[in-house]
């Protein structure tokens, strides 16, 4: 294979940039049509003059204007089941966000957030065993998420940029669905009590959030303080990592802004 050197190009490009055919510089210069035409787009992508290509703004790089209220819910649903990935192969960070199959109405919930936070970038869903995988490519997600880092989320500290926690008290019920959706769940409990000598089951509704991390169980608990609902922690399957909303106020309100997955 031939390399053709520096000054090659940059003539190259020169006749280019000055209106000449590919074909006319590759004849001239006794290069390839297709090397010329692969510098031609590689001169003009970093100029920003690919046709039909634009690289979609980031909120916080260019001031773009953010969906406040879908961030709050992609925000807590990426706490709860999301994680960004960028390996050697990969060009671009992911963002992907486990729904289980038995919620379509949450997968498709999460696929508009993805939407309206980072507009212009493409979601796609992929299928994995009993659940689908809810995907978006951008190179801003570091700055839209900068809890990412090195292993488990609940292995290293979970902390809110002041403009994050901004959007929280803005939107916080949108941020308690996203977690709820995530790690939690509405379940209907159920008791026995003996009135009249008669044993007599009571059911109630109640929900859970779990999660390892007690930095996430402390802006989930944090947040659900603001909003005047009621919790308290509780042990599920021997792990105290669950905070539970059972009163009957408390339950209402939950049902009134973040209800049961569907």
């Amino acid at each position: 294979m031939y390399f053709h050197g520096t000054d090659v190009r940059q003539h190259a490009l020169t006749l280019l940039r000055g209106g000449a055919r590919n074909a006319d510089v590759a004849r001239t210069l006794n290069v390839p049509t297709g090397t010329i035409s692969y510098w031609k787009h590689v001169d003009r992508a970093k100029r920003g003059e690919c046709p039909g290509r634009s690289i979609p703004k980031c909120p916080r790089c260019d001031g773009r204007d953010l969906n406040e209220e879908a961030y709050a819910y992609l925000l807590g649903l990426y706490l709860g089941d999301g994680h960004i990935v960028q390996n050697r192969s990969m060009r671009v960070p992911s963002l992907s966000i486990t729904c289980d199959d038995s919620w379509p109405g949450l997968i498709n919930a999460c696929v508009d957030a993805m939407r309206a936070v980072l507009r212009g970038n493409s979601v796609s869903t992929v299928q994995r065993k009993g659940c689908q995988e809810v995907k978006i490519y951008s190179r801003h997600l570091f700055c839209l998420f900068p809890q990412h880092g090195p292993g488990k989320k609940h292995e290293r500290p979970i902390v809110l940029q002041g403009w994050q926690q901004g959007i929280v008290d803005a939107f916080p019920w949108e941020f308690v669905r996203g977690l709820i959706h995530s790690d939690g769940c509405r379940i209907t409990n159920w008791a026995t009590r003996v009135v009249g000598g008669e044993r007599k089951r009571y059911e109630y509704p109640r929900y859970f959030f779990t999660n390892a991390s007690d930095d996430i169980r402390r802006l989930c608990t944090d947040t659900l303080d603001g909003l005047g609902v009621e919790w308290t922690h509780c042990t599920r399957r021997g792990d105290p990592y669950t905070v539970s909303v059972a009163r009957r106020a408390s339950v209402a309100l939950m049902d009134a802004h973040v209800g049961p997955k569907y």
